[in-house]
């Protein structure tokens, strides 16, 4: 029985990447790879995100959103891993290839593989023994990746663990609901905080992260949010500037940036090239809550001109905030990028 061509093309990129290892040259064949989001001649596919229809922390199964998004006609798929035992309990055979047969029912392909903040914590830690732990789950959704053809791994960037806020989820602390517009706004900062310990550290750990997805034949991307190390796109310009590697690129949330009072459009000429892909969602005009896509004030045609402009060709993933009607808010954001992109 033939390979497919991407099977064939990763199981390739693998081995190179294991001779390099070898050789001092860790994933040149990676690095030398156009990326997916600047093929020639391509055009911007449309894909959600798993946790549109379950909870970003609920976990598994993923097939009713596979089921839904397939339906829907979307493009692509982002599956997450919330919890390190997730990895143990249901990502592994039989499993992985029972979605993937899924996958092919819809002709849907597996965007990027995503890991929350909760599985991958320490990642941002001065501390040796939990920052290996978070880089030990994050090599082992590199294979998973793998497995399901994703050609990213993604996370979103981590805050420093010196920070902590009233949410459990630090970048969630700008939606004040009760007492505003009065309320304080305050984040506990440990003392003695050594920023500059933190982000050398963090260099060290993206570098790490990078090689470990390289040696999969895969890409890492980056996302951007509130309080986190990498907030925006030129913070993240910062960081590959520091790594230099063309398996590293960002993943653009247009809706936490606009959140911290940002043009997005400019944050996509700022991200270049470095640009893999785009999460997209919508803001309301006072900017503390995230709603159905169109309805609030996101410059969708600013989005996409900038897009068309850098010569993008990756994915535009919703990830849309609960709302009565997730279904409707989808198709109605699918169907207006659509008529953008044409």
């Amino acid at each position: 029985m033939a390979l497919s061509k991407e099977v064939s093309r990763r199981g390739f990129l693998k081995t190179v990447a294991a001779s390099c290892l070898l050789s001092g040259g860790l994933g040149r064949a990676v690095a030398e790879e156009p990326s997916p989001a600047r093929a020639k001649g391509g055009k911007m596919k449309i894909g959600s995100v798993s946790w549109n229809f379950r909870g970003i922390g609920a976990g598994p199964p993923m097939d009713e959103p596979i089921e839904i998004i397939g339906e829907m006609g979307f493009d692509g798929i982002e599956l997450i891993v919330s919890q390190p035992e997730d990895l143990d309990t249901y990502w592994k055979e039989p499993v992985i290839s029972q979605l993937r047969k899924k996958l092919d029912k819809y002709n849907l392909e597996v965007s990027q593989f995503v890991l929350f903040q909760s599985a991958v914590a320490g990642l941002s830690s001065l501390g040796a023994e939990e920052r290996n732990a978070s880089l030990r789950v994050f090599e082992r959704g590199c294979k998973i990746a793998a497995e399901l053809n994703a050609p990213f791994i993604n996370i979103v960037a981590p805050w420093a663990t010196e920070l902590k806020g009233p949410s459990s989820y630090l970048p969630r602390y700008y939606a004040v609901t009760e007492g505003a517009p009065n309320v304080k706004y305050r984040i506990d900062i440990a003392e003695a905080f050594d920023f500059d310990a933190v982000w050398e550290q963090f260099v060290k750990t993206m570098k790490q992260a990078t090689d470990m997805a390289k040696a999969q034949g895969l890409r890492f991307s980056l996302e951007n949010h509130t309080h986190t190390l990498v907030p925006d796109a030129m913070s993240f310009r910062t960081l590959w500037d520091r790594i230099k590697d063309p398996a590293l690129g960002m993943n653009l949330d247009i809706g936490w940036l606009q959140l911290q009072r940002e043009y997005p459009p400019i944050a996509i000429y700022q991200a270049g090239d470095k640009l893999v892909n785009v999460h997209i969602r919508d803001i309301d005009g006072v900017g503390l809550r995230f709603v159905g896509i169109g309805e609030g004030v996101m410059d969708f045609p600013g989005v996409i001109k900038a897009l068309k402009d850098i010569g993008y060709s990756g994915y535009l993933t919703f990830e849309q905030d609960g709302v009565p009607d997730m279904r409707g808010v989808l198709a109605r954001g699918r169907d207006m990028l659509r008529k953008l992109i044409a």
